[in-house]
Formats: structure tokens, C-alpha cells, sequence
């Protein structure tokens, strides 16, 4: 930093206006801690563009005053990727304000938006012309989509859309030294040459910072149909995903895992959770079906369901009957992160295995784990259908939420060690952040991460952009 603190705010100040830099520590709060309260940094303050010129202004204002960069969107990840560290010199860029559809052009089915517009905005505004836009997230209405992008956010409908890099056409990122980079194309195929708008989903803007996104639209569902069922086993729910993917192909939007214990933390603590179904079972399934025909759903999930019940694949089903019905499932299903904060303490993975292997996995783990801790409880849920599992872990009941903390390093060894046993990730859709930059280092592959290290020198060679996050 080459000047004093107020050249600095002044200068930015001079870019973006008075009233869009914030340096009171009230103000400046809500910005410097992450969702989970895990990480808190400090910053030399909080600017809030208006405009992609403004970024870029800023942008080069902060290059030639040798200025951390960090941005943020809504700040709702789970990393701790999108907060300062407190060096000294960071600038935290909020993207907030960014918050504009630029254009909808429905024969192409494609929409351009800037970054700081939330995902519940672009769902809607997608609605109101006929078109799906399907990537949903429990924090829609406040993620960004910059923050989407940055994270490669995946969602429960990743098993037929895939994650946020299969939904971005195009992208507009400043880059470190205030250079626009205009990748913000609408066109479906475009063979010139290496894809750079993969760099920047996410790269936990560490490479720059994306500025719109040009996203891809789908035909709007006439109907849904939302199923809650008892398994025996994750065999037998790997079973039903593939009888239900071979028997309803793209129509088959979600399927996910959860355990007993889940619907018993969600009942316990969360008011307007009832059970699903009238008897307990080991596991279960909430899948959701979606059809361009009027009644094709639900007439779908009746001969599916009526099939795995008469199989034996399925001990019982309840295919929602009401809008709000389907609510209350995924009420359930959204609310289990809280019900388990509310139980007490416990420790999280957010993984991925190949689907074939998930059976195995959550056996083997599950089996080590409570030999090394004795009464832990597996909270082991999440998206089956694409091979995202939250293998989250609940402290014995008689233990010391202290201790049990105490013991995570050994817990997520012996999780990770599984994991790349089995070719999977460590981080299928939250991301590295802050808080798996020490496993990230460890379990990828040491030329791959070279390799990812030279792409950020050459884009970002004095380290400014995102400090202390993923490499």
C-alpha cells in the first residue's frame, strides 16, 4: 500500500461515489464474516460498483496501488471464500448492485444478467417468459449469480442440468488490471480456440472478477410430481436411481439420500416438519419427476413408485398431492443443515464419490468412524443422483462438543482418505475457500495443481485477487 488510508478511500470514492464506499465498521460488518460465522477478516473497505466500468475502474485503481481484491456476491457460501483475511490492504468489491437482466432472448433460449442479480431474480425472470432457468439452491433468494459462477454452485436439479458450468454460455470478467474480457457470447457452439470462461467458473475469484453471464434457458415443466419414500439401504436407493433414470430418463430432476436420523433432528427442531411417511424406515428418497405434459408427472411417478413397491425396492411412497405438500418435503430436506446446527456440534463433508460407489462408501466410513469415535452419528445426506454426498457427522450424544471437535482433523483424514481411494472430490459443489485450502493441497494431484498455479500467475501474478483462498 503506497499511500494512506484516506488518499485510498478518496480515490475509490472519486469512482463509485461517496455513499458506495464503506469504511464504518457497523457498515462495513455484515461484508467481513461469512454465513456460517466461521471466518471473520478485516478490510480497508467496502466498495459497491454500480457498473462494469466501475469495476474496472476500481479494478485498476487497486493494480496500481498494489490493493487486495476480494469479491463477493451475497455471501452466502460455505467456505469462507467470499471474506477478507485482514492483511491490511484488501478491498472487499460487493457486486450488489450489479443487479440487472440485460437481456432475454427467448429463440435462443438464453438470458444475459450481471453478476449481483440473485438466483431467485433470474428463476423468475426466466418464469415470466415461459422458460425454466432450473440451478436452486436453499439460499436463492439472496446467492448471486457472480457467486454461483465463482463457486460452480450445483443444486438439487444437477442430476438432469448439470452444475453452474454446464448452464453458463458466456462470460464478462474484469481481470486483475482492470482489462475487460468480453466472453459474454449467446451461441451454442463457438470452436475458436480454448474455453476461458471455464477458468473463471469456479475460481472463487481468485482469476478476476465476473462481471454478467450469459446463461442457458430451458423449456418451462406443466407439471411436477414430488416423491418421499422409505428405503432399506443406500443399495437399494442406488437401485431405484437407476430403474427411475432408465424408466424416465431427463425427466428425472432429483433424487436424494437422507437417513433416519435426518427426519429425526428435522422433527425434533424445526416446528412445521411432520413425518413424511407413517412408519419409520432405515433410509430414504425425495425424488422429483418434471414433464412438458400437463399430468405427465405425476402419471409417471405413480407407474414408477407402483413398480418399486411391487419389487420390493421400495417399502413405501407418497407422491405429494398439493403444491404445498411438495412444499413441505422440501422444507424437510432444506431444513436438515439447521437441524443440525440446532442438535449441537458436528462435522461436515461435502464430497463426491462415483455413483456406483456410494453404497460402499457410506458403509466402509461410516464403519472406521465409529470405531474411532464411539457413538457418532452419521448425517449422511445429499444428492445421490450426482454423487454428492454431505457426509456430515453428529457428536455422540454423551460427549463433549469440545472434544468432539477436537477430534475433526483425524475424522477428516480418515473421510478424505476414502474419498481419493475412490477417485472422488473433496469439495463436490461448496467449493475450497478458506477452510480446505490445507486438503485441497494433499489430495489433488500435484501436477494439476502446478498447472493451476501458473494459470494464476500469469493472470494474477502479484496475488491480489482473493488472497488465502484455494491455492
Amino acid at each position: 500500500m503506497t499511500h494512506d488510508r484516506d488518499y485510498l478511500i478518496d480515490g475509490l470514492s472519486a469512482l463509485v461515489g461517496v455513499a458506495h464506499v464503506l469504511v464504518e465498521d457497523a457498515a462495513m460488518a455484515p461484508y467481513l464474516t461469512d454465513w456460517r460465522k466461521r471466518f471473520t477478516g478485516h478490510a480497508l473497505c467496502v466498495v459497491r460498483p454500480r457498473t462494469t466500468d466501475e469495476v474496472s475502474a476500481v479494478m485498476r485503481f487497486a493494480a496500481e496501488h498494489h490493493l487486495a481484491i476480494v469479491p463477493q456476491g451475497g455471501n452466502t457460501g460455505l467456505v469462507g471464500g467470499s471474506v477478507p483475511l485482514g492483511l491490511g490492504h484488501e478491498i472487499v468489491i460487493s457486486l450488489t448492485r450489479m443487479a440487472h437482466i440485460r437481456t432475454i432472448d427467448v429463440e435462443s433460449d438464453s438470458l444475459i444478467v450481471e453478476a449481483g442479480a440473485t438466483l431467485l431474480t433470474v428463476q423468475e425472470a426466466a418464469q415470466n417468459v415461459d422458460r425454466l432457468f432450473p440451478l436452486s439452491l436453499a439460499s436463492e433468494g439472496t446467492a448471486t449469480i457472480g457467486g454461483t459462477i465463482a463457486t460452480n454452485a450445483g443444486g438439487t436439479a444437477a442430476l438432469a442440468y448439470g452444475t453452474m458450468r454446464d448452464l453458463v454460455r458466456g462470460v464478462e470478467v474484469v481481470l486483475p488490471d482492470g482489462r475487460v474480457l468480453d466472453l459474454l457470447t449467446t451461441l451454442r457452439k463457438d470452436n475458436t480456440g480454448y474455453d476461458l470462461k471455464s477458468l473463471f467458473i469456479g475460481s472463487e475469484g481468485t482469476l478476476g472478477i465476473v462481471t454478467a453471464a450469459s446463461l442457458k434457458l430451458f423449456p418451462l415443466p406443466r407439471s411436477r410430481a414430488t416423491v418421499f419414500c422409505g428405503v432399506a439401504s443406500p443399495q437399494a436407493a442406488l437401485n431405484l436411481l437407476q430403474v427411475m433414470k432408465a424408466q424416465a430418463g431427463a425427466a428425472l430432476t432429483t433424487f436424494e439420500l437422507m437417513p433416519r436420523l435426518a427426519i429425526d433432528l428435522a422433527i425434533k427442531h424445526l416446528p412445521s416438519i411432520r413425518d413424511p411417511l407413517a412408519n419409520k424406515h432405515a433410509w430414504y428418497v425425495m425424488t422429483e419427476l418434471s414433464s412438458l405434459e400437463p399430468e405427465g408427472a405425476y402419471a409417471l411417478a405413480m407407474r414408477l413408485m407402483e413398480g418399486a413397491l411391487e419389487s420390493g425396492g421400495v417399502t413405501d411412497a407418497v407422491i405429494a398431492q398439493s403444491l404445498a405438500q411438495a412444499d413441505s418435503f422440501w422444507a424437510l430436506r432444506e431444513g436438515l443443515p439447521e437441524a443440525q446446527t440446532k442438535e449441537g456440534a458436528s462435522i461436515k463433508h461435502d464430497i463426491s464419490v462415483p455413483i456406483v460407489d456410494i453404497p460402499l462408501f457410506i458403509d466402509r466410513v461410516t464403519q472406521e468412524l465409529k470405531v474411532l469415535v464411539p457413538g457418532i452419528r452419521p448425517f449422511v445426506f445429499g444428492h445421490m443422483g450426482d454423487g454428492n454426498l454431505h457426509f456430515n457427522l453428529q457428536s455422540p450424544e454423551d460427549m463433549d462438543p469440545r472434544e468432539f471437535m477436537a477430534r475433526a482433523s483425524d475424522i477428516h483424514a480418515l473421510v478424505y482418505r476414502h474419498v481419493i481411494e475412490m477417485k472422488g472430490s473433496i469439495s463436490a459443489e461448496h467449493g475450497i475457500g478458506q477452510l480446505k485450502r490445507s486438503e485441497l493441497a494433499v489430495t489433488k494431484d500435484p501436477l494439476a495443481l502446478d498447472v493451476m498455479r501458473q494459470i494464476k500467475q500469469i493472470l494474477d501474478p502479484e496475488g491480489r485477487m482473493n488472497p488465502g483462498k484455494v491455492l
